[in-house]
């Protein structure tokens, strides 16, 4: 039997199956899905098998080398999206399938076949390995014996042996010692009668009749660890090693919910969903609710009824908004039925979630865009909640789309999709609309609470009136206002740091980052300043650089500056800083958010990561400091981006009992994505900027390609990115407009210089056959590191 080997070295040569002869031994043991090692030219590497055949057309075939899983860690659906994503995103298939394995399989494993079961059950030459230890390591078992791998396998199938990874460092598994009671025939001779603490151990133990954490029971019955070897010496305990699942959300208490009443409106949303879920019908439904108006219930019950029947679900919420809030509402209603996969966790617990769902003891997985990968292999139904956010495209390569594999695995499990947003993305609601997907319009908040009144404040007439400040009068007197009846108000500005720039008042001169064309960022607590970009870091100067002028200022305010600022105005105010400077550390996210849950805090300020998800009574005031501050930016979605984020900012207020009011700071109100935030009318906005979109020739009316050149020699990549140009308008139908090439944005990053075309289309049928000639044409140079020539399908990204 041959296996085709996707093997693991990432350039355009090896991006095709190799064939590797299975020992017989091996035969019927090997499954596509698996992990092998192969010999590959002087060395032995790693690969996927992807698929198993009877003959191959070459003479000569090397043996697979090792075996690295006893199952697959890949199903068969998996590597068909495999294929799939690395034909849509034009990347490597070895990358592909990478990103749907954990990274502590990606790292160097020791692997060890650990005895679970009782010692004689096991065949007798296997008995030999075990004698001394209950851990052995692989390599003495599979590589030195492959006869041995069929019995492993259903030994491992039965329980009675188990595979582990011991991943170098960071994704060992965890265990625990743990202790359970013997049966012996001469318990009083053993202990004696004035011993009363090891009696009470040994009758806890009889009443609980199953092994205990070592650590549990000295607390539980206040016992000592000396103690309890003593019992073990004198053979009355067993003590041994169980491995623990390292739990993500350890220590969190999750009250359980039940099943809210659903209104009039949320029923009529809900029904399509459910039948599609009854007749295995695959279907994206865009679920557009106002915020307040209760998605989270309708996806609670959607996955309710598909659990109900058997099935999985998987859910994906923006990285930011994976806040505890909504990993607590998944866990009240489906409890230890679910597991957490995001940026967040360690390596190991990411590990520990990965193995839970491939052993099927979770049914519903809650996480960030990755999560979509989860090797379920019965879904039900896929969620996509505030489906418009940029998070769920991944910016390097493969550089795919979570929403395009969510409605690939849809199709292949025959399942419904939900795409959820308050404010879809531009080219979901046009997609709605010509019926591609099915609309579910909730119009109105739960129990009929009113939209938050939204003010827009023209910072020009603020300054023309003489106030300097960053708050405009009528925030700080809300602010104020807010405080005294003890109501929480939120502050958003979507800038970290102290200030946007440092400039000369002189000379004009701005401090800018030596390896990148981009201006520095002041930080006030190192008093320095950092690139945003490469991480440079440099002191504050005192003098310019230029000129030798000491009138170095600060230009624009980042989330720093006006925590300093409110300090100033509002002394009494107590301010929970959130942006990505206080929340680094691990767990700092929910620490901050628990605290301004309890009432910690009168005013909490932060950059995006707080614009979504907070749910929380007593806010009742929202301000937008710099409303302005993604208009300007050079890219055709600023303003959609613009009004996604006053609609999600806005709709935390007031979505309890008291009502909410916010606070628009603006210098350009007339605009219409901040105007239309006042009625909050999506259908208003989705009109015009669909309009500016088509004057434009924008998506959703054509599709956009962005090839992006870079190279540390500025000629080399002007020479480059010409050749594909002219390559690209040769190749392609007249119908197609091929725009450059012109220096990006940020012409130069990490000392790289670089340059893009921008190609758009309606229907392109070479398209993709032109790009891979140009990654082939290019693949040499590529791989000596100096050219880089990146593809991106389906930009959200222009820098």
């Amino acid at each position: 039997m041959i296996a085709k080997v996707i093997v693991d070295v990432p350039a355009s040569q090896t991006d095709r199956l190799f064939d590797y002869k299975i020992p017989e031994v091996w035969e019927g043991s090997i499954q596509p899905g698996m992990r092998v090692v192969v010999p590959f030219g002087p060395r032995k590497i790693q690969g996927f098998v992807i698929e198993i055949v009877r003959e191959s057309d070459l003479d000569k075939i090397k043996p697979i080398a090792d075996v690295l899983d006893v199952v697959p860690v890949l199903t068969e659906e998996l590597l068909q999206l495999g294929e799939w994503l690395s034909n849509q995103t034009l990347s490597y298939k070895l990358s592909a399938y990478q990103l749907m394995i954990p990274a502590a399989l990606r790292t160097k494993v020791k692997k060890e076949i650990v005895l679970c079961g009782e010692l004689h059950q096991l065949p007798f030459h296997l008995q030999t390995y075990f004698k001394s230890d209950k851990k052995v390591l692989w390599t003495d078992v599979i590589t030195n014996d492959k006869a041995s791998l069929k019995e492993v396998q259903q030994l491992v199938e039965a329980g009675q042996l188990e595979v582990r990874y011991q991943v170098e460092e960071k994704g060992k598994k965890k265990t625990e010692r743990y202790i359970k009671l013997v049966e012996v025939d001469n318990l009083e001779e053993l202990i004696p009668t004035r011993a009363a603490k090891q009696k009470e151990v040994i009758a806890f133990l009889k009443e609980v009749k199953q092994p205990i954490a070592v650590q549990s029971l000295i607390k539980q019955m206040e016992t000592t660890r000396s103690l309890i070897t003593t019992l073990v010496k004198k053979g009355v305990l067993e003590e041994f090693e169980k491995e623990v699942y390292r739990d993500p959300l350890a220590g969190v208490q999750y009250d359980q919910t039940k099943a809210l009443t659903l209104t009039s409106e949320q029923q009529k949303v809900i029904t399509p969903i459910l039948r599609s879920l009854e007749d295995h019908n695959h279907e994206t439904f865009l679920l557009h609710g106002v915020t307040g108006s209760g998605k989270t219930e309708v996806y609670l019950q959607s996955i309710d009824q598909a659990l109900q029947m058997g099935r999985e679900a998987i859910v994906l919420v923006p990285e930011i908004s994976l806040t505890p809030q909504m990993v607590q509402r998944f866990k009240g209603r489906f409890g230890s039925k679910v597991a957490v996969l995001h940026s967040g966790l360690s390596m190991g617990e990411k590990y520990d979630e990965w193995r839970k769902i491939l052993r099927k003891e979770v049914q519903v997985v809650v996480g960030a865009r990755s999560a979509i990968f989860a090797p379920f292999t019965n879904i039900g139904i896929i969620i996509i909640d505030e489906e418009h956010e940029t998070s769920y495209k991944q910016e390097e390569n493969p550089r795919y789309h979570a929403r395009d594999v969510a409605i690939f695995r849809g199709d292949y499990h025959r399942c419904p999709v939900i795409l959820g947003s308050a404010t879809p993305s531009l080219e979901s609601y046009a997609r709605a609309k010509k019926d591609v997907y099915r609309l579910l319009p909730l119009t109105t908040r739960v129990n009929q609470r009113a939209m938050p009144a939204v003010e827009v404040v023209d910072m020009r007439e603020e300054l023309r009136s003489g106030n300097r400040s960053m708050f405009s009068l009528i925030l700080l007197e809300l602010l104020r206002e807010r405080m005294k009846k003890g109501e929480q108000s939120v502050l958003f500005l979507n800038r970290r740091g102290y200030s946007t720039f440092v400039m000369c008042r002189d000379c004009g001169y701005v401090a800018t980052c030596e390896h990148c064309d981009i201006s520095l960022t002041y930080h006030r607590t190192h008093h320095s300043l950092k690139c945003h970009y490469c991480g440079h870091e440099e002191k504050m100067p005192n003098t310019c650089e230029s000129c030798g002028s000491d009138h170095i200022r600060f230009f624009g305010s980042g989330t720093q500056k006006v925590e300093e600022e409110l300090a100033r105005v509002l002394p009494e105010a107590k301010v929970i800083r959130m942006d990505i400077d206080t929340t680094r550390k691990k767990g700092s996210h929910e620490r901050l958010l628990s605290a301004f849950g309890r009432g910690e805090a009168d005013i909490l300020l932060g950059t995006q990561m707080i614009a979504k998800g907070l749910d929380y009574p007593k806010i009742t005031l929202v301000g937008v400091l710099a409303a302005d501050s993604m208009l300007h930016i050079p890219d055709f979605r600023s303003a959609e981006r613009t009004f996604q984020l006053m609609e999600q900012v806005s709709g935390r207020a007031g979505r309890h009992e008291l009502e909410g009011k916010v606070i628009i700071q603006s210098y350009t109100p007339e605009h219409y994505s901040i105007e239309l935030v006042k009625s909050h009318d999506y259908e208003a906005f989705f009109q015009t900027e669909m309009a500016q979109r088509k004057t434009g020739l924008y998506p959703p009316y054509v599709f956009i390609v962005l090839v992006t050149i870079s190279h540390p020699e500025l000629t080399n990549v002007i020479t480059v990115s010409e050749k594909i140009a002219s390559f690209l308008k040769r190749e392609l139908q007249e119908s197609t407009t091929v725009l450059g090439p012109v220096a990006s944005p940020l012409a130069r990053i990490k000392d790289r210089y670089r340059y893009q075309c921008m190609v758009k289309y309606r229907n392109e049928p070479r398209l993709h056959e032109t790009l891979r000639e140009i990654q082939q044409h290019f693949s040499r140079e590529m791989n000596q590191g100096q050219l880089q020539v990146s593809i991106d399908m389906q930009p959200y990204l222009f820098t």
